[in-house]
């Protein structure tokens, strides 16, 4: 039986956060540099609440920082968050020596 790693279930919570067309369009905006809740809000016309539910789903696994000034928050890329994702990205997608799975069955 194949057992889920941590690694494994980091990597799903950052593919289920990135599922959603809203919040992929806010990590590409946020790829710019940082941002203002306010200028996001601006740019999608989606309520304030509506926001927090993204920016929380993106701060919880860690691919997005916020931080407080005055009443607005402003978020940037969490740089580490997107290395280790691009590495892994390159690391399954690509052939390697050390795979997951290494014995030669036959089918049929």
């Amino acid at each position: 039986m194949f057992l889920l790693t941590e690694k494994y279930l980091e990597i799903a919570r950052l593919f289920k956060a990135l599922s959603d067309p809203g919040r992929l369009m806010i990590v590409d905006m946020l790829s710019c540099g940082e941002l203002c809740a306010c200028v996001i809000l601006a740019k999608f016309r989606i309520t304030q609440p509506t926001l927090s539910h993204h920016m929380k789903i993106l701060c919880d696994c860690k691919l997005v920082n916020g931080r407080k000034e005055g009443k607005w928050i402003y978020y940037s890329l969490n740089e580490e968050t997107v290395k280790t994702f691009k590495e892994y990205l390159g690391e399954v997608t690509s052939m390697k020596k050390e795979c997951i799975y290494n014995e030669k069955i036959c089918c049929g």
